[in-house]
């Protein structure tokens, strides 16, 4: 065991905070029970690069209690928590990250999480893959495979796919129902607006937001602001996308036409320069923006940079930008993830099932990765339905079953 982390005093509150989010992860409770008793991981290291808070301490440990020697490291420098390092490096766990490295030290604690030479990885929005292919092919020796959990690492191996480049397989665990259905919409809906109300404590009500996107993760931010009494809108670049926005009862505009009327502003799109310079320009004094897109791209702090007079630290987790007219523009956590950089992350409960694909996914990887050719996989229904099934009955629901007649009804010709 080896570990890189900030101050080891830290671990009681860590540990805390770790066991506060198991009371609240019924699904994960009950794979670890199993992983106990089978030991799907023994003999296995398993390298981690996921948001380094207490939901994710959790699964590390659940994989070790599975087995698996595991290290593990944050996969943003400002959504890294210095008490869950020093509490799972006091356990045991080979842990490398601490809150707001510098560029140069988040890489190397990435590389050093790499180093272990895994046989498993767990990706957070490709930079595991990227360092394996780019940098240190070597790492990748032993590698069965891998899980990728967020839409903008998803994008990024659908790309290396199209140009033949994937050299191992990876389970889309972004694309499982039980990932993307509930945490993309209803995690990064909450968990945007309690970080962007907790840092500002601004009202949100009577305002006027103006989300970028209406993928699952957006769509959820537009949601929830809706729901606390915001004039919403919405813009985007796909079709469909757009009149599902408007049949939702959102206003869709471009984002040229929003920019002088936005409060707020939040981005979840994945792509990079969706606010700049022009948009900039129109802005009210005072106004607010966000991301919560997995890269600090979506908001351009060159073209702010560029334009300000003066920079200025309003509060934690808020920097000021002063035009040369006097306004101010105000950029919370620099760009970063909001939710998760000033704010707590996704609920427990959400994490419970996406943790769980990820669980279950590498135990699939370790039965039967080495037949899979290097690609993009699904996560295979039985697993994601198996995950759907254990919360259903966790929180005490419902549900119907067909009768004989019924599936025989629905499978006639």
């Amino acid at each position: 065991m080896s570990y890189s982390i900030r101050d080891i005093s830290l671990a009681p509150l860590g540990k805390k905070r770790i066991e506060w989010v198991k009371s609240y992860m019924p699904v994960l409770n009950e794979l670890g029970e199993r992983f106990r008793r089978e030991q799907p991981f023994k003999g296995l290291r398993v390298s981690v690069c996921v948001h380094l808070e207490a939901k994710t301490a959790y699964l590390g440990l659940l994989l070790r209690e599975g087995g698996a020697e595991v290290a593990i490291t944050g996969s943003n420098p400002l959504s890294t928590k210095d008490d869950i390092c020093a509490a799972l490096a006091e356990m045991g766990m080979n842990v490398y990250a601490w809150f707001n490295a510098t560029p140069e030290e988040f890489h190397e604690h990435i590389r050093q999480t790499l180093e272990f030479r895994p046989h498993i990885a767990i990706d957070d929005g490709g930079e595991f893959v990227t360092m394996l292919h780019e940098e240190h092919p070597e790492y990748a020796e032993c590698l069965i495979g891998g899980c990728e959990e967020t839409t903008t690492g998803i994008l990024k191996l659908k790309a290396r796919v199209k140009n033949g480049a994937l050299r191992f397989p990876m389970m889309a665990v972004n694309d499982a129902n039980c990932k993307h259905l509930f945490d993309n919409r209803h995690g990064t809906g909450q968990s945007s607006w309690d970080a962007i109300m907790y840092t500002t404590n601004n009202m949100v009500t009577g305002k006027t937001v103006v989300v970028a996107g209406y993928g699952f993760c957006s769509s959820g931010i537009a949601m929830r602001a809706k729901g606390l009494g915001a004039n919403v809108i919405v813009t985007e670049v796909n079709p469909f996308r757009a009149l599902e926005a408007a049949m939702d009862g959102f206003r869709v505009m471009k984002m040229d036409d929003a920019a002088p009327l936005g409060d707020f502003f939040v981005t979840a799109t994945g792509c990079r320069d969706v606010i700049t310079k022009r948009h900039f320009e129109k802005m009210k004094d005072g106004v607010i923006l966000a991301n919560s897109g997995h890269f600090d791209v979506e908001v351009s702090k060159t073209d702010l940079e560029a334009m300000a007079v003066e920079k200025i630290d309003r509060k934690p987790f808020i920097t000021g930008y002063v035009m040369p007219d006097g306004r101010v523009i105000n950029l919370m956590a620099e760009g970063r993830l909001v939710n998760i950089t000033a704010g707590n992350g996704h609920p427990a409960e959400i994490m419970d099932l996406s943790f769980a694909i990820q669980a279950l996914s590498a135990e699939y990887l370790v039965k039967h990765g080495r037949e899979l050719a290097p690609g993009l996989y699904s996560v295979p229904e039985d697993i994601d339905r198996s995950v759907a099934m254990i919360k259903i009955g966790a929180m005490g629901l419902g549900l119907d079953k067909l009768t004989p007649e019924q599936e025989a009804y629905l499978a006639a010709e």
